[in-house]
């Protein structure tokens, strides 16, 4: 079937044919079939821009290769396919004591896409990205092939490049992930506001250490003396002995329950200027300014947009871009004038999430580095990619680089000195698809 596809901004939207193959067979047979447009694999369709999109080509959809093949308790560690939701999974592996290593923002996200984007999270400080804790991968080559690729074997070089690579090296079939041993399914989680950014930097930055998980929300929209104000949320996975007894009896449930969705998108945008500075203001206005040891739920540390299902409708139809991005440690005044920037600009974010990376890995098109990185969510109105375009700049300029998983509309020119590995992924894909079988929107658009 052609079906239009858009990211989760709801940006950009093109048409392709969708397949939907229900076995390797079928899968090979896409492979010797694919037309001039070549074609990309496509999860849950979480990354905001055009990733998992391939105009006039073909798309796989995958969601159905959902199976835990295999759990090792002793390890521990999971094989599963890789259509598989982090959700699905971890509703899998808690009631064995087990969790994932690496949590993104949202569980509605395919073990094969958080490969494809090398997802982080909260404990990237400390654990760094999903990555990392992948051990082995089973890749169907655009030759039709399957080959086993392990962080450090013989085929090291397809890992590293299909870890953040976006679905261009091949199909992910299976992967075999590291996991943490847990005792509950709940965090102890500290809660501190921040009158300014500098303060708030220096909160984040002297007290990290002490925990597994560490986030920051800061307001956008306020400048002068207050600019940056935010509250920091950091915590760590609760023992059994720090809930309450009636909590204990379930300390393993899977406690992330969703309050309802948005039935439709609107003709409207319910986000604009005046909206997101008053839920900035509110924001600010009701987070404590200093709790200690809260116990709290999956939902409400790791997922609260997973609440509401197809939230990001309220950005109506024009809909709206996440900018991610990082600079390194040691530029924080570049960091500084960039929340400036956007601040003054009259594009005003309410979902502002701050964190600090620990070192990246191995992979040449991996987000992560070590520095501090920003996630805003702009509604698509006059003006915007103007300033997207100027904070490309500033955020080049500081050593920076933006997230693909994000992005729908860098330029190739810009990326390329934001990646400066970028050659080593094109030899890779090179050697394990000479004929770019596997394209999408976003590798065409930036010359991948």
């Amino acid at each position: 079937m052609t079906e239009s596809l858009a990211g989760w901004g709801g940006r950009s939207a093109s048409s392709a044919r969708v397949a939907r193959p229900g076995d390797v067979e079928a899968l090979r047979d896409e492979l010797k079939n694919v037309g001039d447009r070549g074609l990309i694999t496509r999860g849950l369709g979480r990354s905001y821009g055009d990733p998992a999109q391939n105009a006039g080509g073909t798309v796989l959809d995958l969601t159905d290769w959902d199976t835990v093949v295999d759990v090792d308790s002793g390890a521990p560690s999971v094989r599963v396919q890789a259509g598989i939701s982090l959700d699905h999974l971890l509703r899998a592996l808690l009631p064995l004591g087990l969790w994932l290593p690496v949590v993104p923002g949202t569980r509605q996200v395919t073990v094969g896409g958080a490969i494809a984007a090398d997802v982080h999270g909260k404990n990237h400080h400390v654990d760094g990205s999903f990555g990392n804790h992948v051990s082995e991968l089973d890749i169907l080559l655009a030759s039709g092939d399957i080959v086993t690729a392990t962080p450090a074997g013989e085929n090291a070089e397809l890992f590293w490049a299909t870890v953040g690579g976006m679905g261009l090296t091949g199909v992910v079939l299976e992967a075999t992930i590291q996991l943490k041993e847990v005792e509950t399914s709940y965090f102890v989680v500290d809660t501190e506001r921040t009158s300014n950014l500098a303060q708030l930097l220096k909160t984040l930055e002297t007290g990290d250490d002490d925990y597994t998980y560490s986030v920051a929300w800061f307001d956008t929209a306020t400048t002068g003396d207050a600019l940056g104000r935010g509250v920091v949320m950091r915590g760590n996975t609760a023992t059994r002995e720090a809930l309450d007894p009636d909590k204990r009896q379930a300390a393993l449930e899977f406690a992330a329950p969703q309050r309802g969705r948005v039935p439709v998108e609107l003709p409207f945008g319910l986000v604009n200027p005046f909206t997101a500075k008053a839920f900035n203001a509110l924001w600010y206005a009701k987070s404590p300014r200093h709790r200690t040891d809260e116990i709290q739920d999956i939902t409400q540390f790791f997922h609260p947009l997973d609440v509401v299902g197809d939230w990001n409708r309220v950005y109506g139809p024009k809909g709206f871009c996440q900018y991610q991005f990082v600079v390194p440690f040691g530029e924080e005044a570049a960091f500084t004038s960039i929340v400036e920037t956007i601040a003054q600009s009259g594009h005003v974010s309410s979902l502002n999430v701050l964190k600090r990376f620990g070192p990246g890995n191995r992979a040449p098109l991996s987000f992560p580095m070590a520095g501090w990185t920003l996630a805003i969510d702009l509604p698509v109105r006059a003006g915007l990619d103007t300033l997207l375009n100027h904070l490309d700049q500033l955020v080049l300029a500081a050593g920076g680089r933006i997230y693909l998983a994000k992005d729908s509309r860098i330029s190739a020119a810009t990326f390329a000195q934001m990646y400066p590995r970028l050659d080593e992924f094109r030899a890779t894909r090179a050697r394990f698809d000479p004929t770019h079988t596997f394209r999408s929107d976003l590798s065409r658009r930036l010359d991948l």
